[in-house]
């Protein structure tokens, strides 16, 4: 598959998305070594372009291009021209026009991404740091590389994730992890199921391809699934009331300690972060011994050495993935 941006989980046919996967297998090895250094990306620039607050995302995404050798630079809309009134058009300009191989981007405009990518404003290869509501496919990547680490263990090269039980709970509505991740998933070949309050979940949810349910106990008993992602309720995103209260929320669609005891021994506890402890997640189970939630912040990074080694590998070409 041609790959010059990942835009989003759509973007990735499911033999493209294994070999990401895979190389990430080797990146992670780089990463537990003592010198964590690659020289792959020596002499290209990278700029991470974040218009939204981010910690996990923009320092993995920093630490990723710095340890394949590439320059770095990193742009924050706060304190920058945009916060005079500069224009993503004029932005990506003045980027371009410095050189840049890769732009990173994290908007709270859904479709920002695209548009950097599709409009000739720039000729370096984009990727989706997060894009509004809409999508956030190197996270869907880094959740995908967690389970199958997790479930397939020392035989996980050139697999997917056929047969795997996947139920992802909570802020569905304004979740772009919820959304990467459902495309990725079914390209894995997972079965995905989804429980939400009706008010969270996104017009027409029939269309997706996904089981749905409302009651959280129901779906633990009857899918048993091998890993429940959590959502973090998006609170800056809700402009009315979704649900009664926090505590009726956390009672009735919670991963807490009365829920854990319905999930199989070996089920993973997945949460993209940052969690809300005590709404969608208790301490109990964000700390239990089957949570992914530190790992998925490790392998993100092995991930997005992945995908940059795809994208600006001298290697490859642009178009070759």
């Amino acid at each position: 598959m041609s790959l010059k941006h990942l835009l989003s989980a759509a973007d990735l046919d499911r033999a493209t998305a294994i070999e990401i996967l895979d190389t990430a297998e080797e990146m992670a090895g780089v990463n537990s070594r003592d010198i964590k250094k690659l020289p792959t990306l020596r002499g290209k620039t990278v700029v991470n372009l974040f218009f939204e607050d981010s910690t996990r995302t923009r320092i993995s995404f920093e630490l990723a291009e710095k340890r394949l050798s590439a320059d770095v630079i990193n742009f924050a809309a706060k304190g920058s021209s945009v916060s005079k009134g500069e224009s993503l058009k004029d932005t990506a300009q003045t980027l371009e026009a410095m050189g840049t191989d890769a732009v990173v981007i994290r908007h709270s405009a859904s479709g920002a991404a695209q548009v950097l990518a599709h409009s000739g404003w720039i000729n370096g290869a984009i990727i989706n740091a997060g894009d509004g509501t809409h999508e956030h496919p190197t996270q869907a990547l880094l959740d995908a590389f967690t389970m199958r680490r997790r479930i397939h263990g020392a035989a996980s090269h050139g697999k997917g994730l056929d047969g795997i039980k996947v139920v992802i709970v909570g802020d569905i509505l304004h979740s772009r992890v919820a959304r990467s991740n459902l495309l990725l998933l079914n390209t894995l070949g997972a079965e995905v199921h989804m429980v939400a309050p009706p008010t969270l979940f996104p017009a027409f949810p029939q269309n997706w391809n996904a089981t749905l349910h409302y009651d959280f106990d129901d779906a633990l008993i009857k899918v048993q699934p091998d890993a429940v992602m959590m959502l973090r309720v998006q609170g800056e995103r809700m402009n009315a009331s979704y649900f009664p209260s926090e505590r009726e929320y956390s009672r009735i669609w919670g991963l807490n300690a009365d829920r854990l005891p319905l999930l199989r021994d070996d089920a993973l506890i997945m949460h993209p972060g940052p969690m809300n402890r005590g709404l969608e997640i208790s301490s109990v189970a964000a700390d239990h011994k089957n949570s992914t939630v530190l790992e998925q912040v490790a392998n993100g990074v092995s991930v997005r050495m992945a995908v940059m080694y795809h994208l600006l590998s001298g290697e490859r070409t642009h178009t070759d993935v």
